[in-house]
């Protein structure tokens, strides 16, 4: 019953105000260790994965269809890995796999780890927006992360491996599917993932410091890409299995 309900037996909607997303390159190898045997890494210039960390300010959190007043407000930090599936259909599916959640609401961390395989954690987050400059904080799980959007041209991180924004928004997010594990059964569960006018923004990054990527001791991190996006209607798909078939 247990593993029923941590399946997303059914549809999520929400409203996202803002959506703040780093994505870090890695060299393959350093990640590969990260992700179950069911998924490939998705792979840039056959030398570069990537890990993003998305913050995301939610409003109006609930299952799909229920009436606004019955969501909830929270703030929502992903760690994903960017990887590829090939279902047992023939279908190539490019998407996310989760290593850690976070949120600053213990009612969302306990419903998080009934209803998802996402290992949420409550910790102190605070989301704060400030005329241009986006301010995502936590003491508790190390994390500071400053941004500055504008309207004027914004340079990609200094070492980042894209020649340009263009390139760079491939490695985004959200991609359109979640994928997680089960080994015993062999069998993956894909969460897909709906939105409307999606257009990320590049930002200026002012800090970035990600005590959970620190933690994983990567070497050969660079920061890639860092982009926002506000006011976007998002929701996701009851999930849905497939066996997986090597190949």
């Amino acid at each position: 019953m247990l593993d029923f309900l941590k399946n997303h037996p059914f549809a999520v909607e929400s409203h996202f105000d803002t959506s703040l997303v780093l994505t870090y390159a890695v060299p393959k190898e350093q990640l590969q260790k990260y992700i179950p045997e069911c998924l490939t890494l998705d792979i840039f210039e056959d030398k570069w994965a990537f890990v993003a960390v998305a913050m995301v300010k939610t409003k109006g959190l609930r299952p799909k269809g229920f009436p606004g007043f019955s969501g909830s407000d929270f703030v929502l930090t992903g760690y994903r890995i960017f990887v590829k599936y090939h279902t047992s259909y023939d279908k190539r599916l490019r998407g996310l796999y989760i290593i850690r959640s976070e949120t600053d609401k213990w009612r969302m961390g306990l419903l998080g780890n009934v209803f998802t395989h996402y290992n949420y954690q409550t910790t102190d987050i605070s989301f704060k927006r400030s005329g241009e400059i986006i301010e995502v904080r936590s003491a508790k799980s190390d994390l500071l992360v400053k941004v500055e959007e504008g309207n004027g041209e914004v340079r990609l991180p200094g070492k980042s491996p894209f020649r340009d924004w263009k390139e760079a928004r491939r490695y985004a997010g959200p991609l359109p599917f979640t994928f997680t594990y089960d080994a015993k059964k062999k069998e993956v569960l894909i969460i897909e993932g709906v939105r409307e006018d999606w257009t990320p923004k590049p930002v200026e990054v002012l800090e970035s410091k990600v005590g959970f990527i620190d933690s994983l001791k990567l070497s050969g991190v660079v920061l890639a890409n860092a982009f926002v996006i506000h006011d976007i209607p998002y929701y996701w798909k009851k999930g849905r299995k497939d066996k997986w078939k090597q190949v």
